[in-house]
């Protein structure tokens, strides 16, 4: 069993009175995780958002029914809990009046159990967010070394588990997961009533990795206005599907104030979307494949070890540019993303004399592990 950083995370607030709500994409492990969390203990309930019946039990519930249908129960897990009509309503009755049972809900969408839960539960919830498979948890698992030598097959098919767990069949899983990602999660939303003009989307993105992204470039291509793509691409976000990095600005004249570059949170599913499956020796979007993966995996780093910073890109009209920067606890650090050890970072002089007090670091394949770790 591979060990999940939220893992310690999620035990430290068990106990502590308040809802444990976990995020993520289907298949990311969420289930897997609690059943590893709970192996060992009895008092534990059971639920699924997705089946006829908890749907039934929690459509006129009441704190008497509930206290008497939980009674000797310790926990209480509710998978998929996006399903449950009102789920935020009822997570806030249980947490009110059963004082000793701990409740954990898991979500395949930001998008349907924030917005149910947000309000009824404020302060009285843990929210955690959980991604596919990290270098960090892998390289945790089969050893450093082993796990750089596997980075040409993790930029191809990705770190869903059940791509790790089954060598061989990564496009077969990939083709499902893409299915998956597309037509349960997104599709069936009323807002999104044109499946073929998101897929769309979807590949113009994939193609754009690494550049600058136009809503309104992408709405000519796809043939939708930009405000329908920024819809639906705030809406890919909101399911763990893509994520996007604002441009940095200190007002400088000449630096861009309004651009953002998007990256897929997992780069198997990224090449499923475009069917392109090449090794990496042969592949001419190698540099914004590695940019993605670094960026991503860093992003999970940062929100699994709870370090709170600001990240951007930065970019001058001019075109120097540096690949990801952060900003935090008063330091502002560059960080420039080359999968050629040899290539040059062309934007970290520019960058260093326009912002005296910061720094600027090459991230490649040799270092890349003091960077995600």
């Amino acid at each position: 069993m591979i060990k999940r950083h939220l893992e310690k995370s999620i035990k430290k607030m068990l106990n502590s009175k308040k809802v444990i709500v976990l995020l993520g994409a289907r298949q990311v492990g969420k289930t897997t995780l609690l059943k590893e969390i709970f192996e060992k203990e009895k008092n534990v309930e059971w639920l699924s958002g997705d089946e006829q019946s908890t749907n039934e039990f929690f459509r006129d519930i009441s704190a008497i029914r509930l206290k008497n249908y939980f009674k000797g129960q310790k926990f209480l897990v509710i998978d998929e809990a996006q399903n449950i009509e009102d789920i935020g309503i009822k997570l806030k009755l249980i947490a009110d009046n059963i004082e000793d049972l701990q409740v954990i809900a898991t979500g395949s969408s930001a998008f349907e159990i924030a917005n149910k839960t947000n309000e009824p539960l404020t302060g009285r919830k843990w929210e955690y967010k959980m991604y596919p498979l990290s270098f960090s948890e892998m390289a945790n698992n089969n050893g450093l070394l082993n796990e750089k030598k596997m980075l040409p097959h993790r930029l191809i098919y990705g770190y869903y588990p059940e791509i790790v767990n089954n060598p061989g069949r990564e496009k077969e899983i990939l083709k499902q997961l893409s299915d998956s990602y597309l037509y349960k999660d997104i599709l069936k939303w009323e807002g999104v009533q044109k499946p073929d003009k998101l897929l769309k989307i979807l590949q113009a993105l994939a193609y754009q990795i690494g550049s600058q992204v136009s809503f309104a470039e992408l709405g000519q291509i796809v043939g939708l206005d930009s405000k329908t793509v920024e819809k639906y691409i705030v809406l890919l976000e909101q399911c763990f599907v893509i994520f996007r990095l604002n441009s940095f600005s200190g007002n400088l004249r000449n630096e861009l104030k309004s651009s953002r570059k998007i990256y897929f949170y997992d780069l198997g599913i990224r090449n499923a979307i475009i069917a392109n499956f090449s090794d990496t020796s042969i592949r001419q979007d190698i540099g914004a494949m590695w940019e993605n993966f670094v960026i991503s995996e860093r992003r999970k780093k940062l929100e699994y070890d709870e370090i709170w910073k600001n990240c951007w890109f930065w970019r001058t009209k001019q075109q120097q540019e540096i690949d990801y920067v952060e900003e935090g606890e008063g330091c502002l650090n560059g960080y420039e993303i080359k999968w050629n050890p040899r290539a040059k970072a062309k934007g970290k002089n520019s960058f260093l004399a326009n912002y005296k007090s910061s720094s600027v670091e090459i991230i490649d394949k040799s270092n890349v592990e003091d960077f995600l770790m």
